[in-house]
């Protein structure tokens, strides 16, 4: 019976969470995208392109970012080609609000849940500006490989980054670690 209680505890927590922070980002995507005659990606995927460009500057990478004329996008280019494009589902939010929803969903203390969840919001988000870059040089050098590089490797790298972040805020901070003693 315990057991079971665990579970919709964590279910009910799990989905509340994440609904309610899903519906605060859409609101937020909603304000702030701007698509018909003029595109205007939101803040934060333009924040990430740019902060993607100034990582590759300062590693001595010739880079530069632009809104995209016809889409909510990013163009990211290298040297003068068009490497590859920043969407909003590369900006990293969506990844950072399922992080938030299970540590949330597993709670430990509130002092534990808070600082984990600051610390590995940070992990996930200069993780995935590595990413970004990355990819993007990859694309750049062999465009042949996209597909496998944009859609298998790269996805790869930010949810295991995310899953091992799990692993240890439930081995070492949940309070469902206590449970199982």
């Amino acid at each position: 019976m315990k057991k079971k209680r665990i579970i919709i505890k964590f279910l009910l927590k799990f989905f509340v969470t994440y609904f309610l922070l899903l519906a605060v980002y859409s609101i937020y995507l909603k304000q702030t995208q701007q698509k018909g005659d003029v595109f205007s990606c939101d803040p934060m995927t333009e924040t990430v392109a740019y902060q993607t460009h100034k990582l590759a500057k300062f590693l001595g990478f010739n880079t530069y970012t632009g809104q995209h004329e016809s889409e909510l996008s990013m163009k990211f280019f290298v040297g003068d080609v068009y490497a590859s494009r920043v969407v909003e589902g590369c900006n990293s939010i969506s990844i950072i609000i399922l992080f938030l929803t299970f540590i949330i969903a597993f709670s430990g203390s509130l002092k534990a849940t808070i600082l984990f969840g600051i610390v590995g919001t940070i992990v996930i988000y200069v993780v995935n500006i590595f990413r970004i870059l990355i990819l993007s040089l990859l694309m750049y050098k062999y465009p042949d490989y996209q597909y496998f590089l944009h859609s298998l490797l790269f996805p790869g790298i930010i949810y295991g980054t995310t899953f091992i972040l799990w692993i240890v805020w439930v081995n070492k901070f949940s309070h469902l670690k206590k449970v199982k003693k």
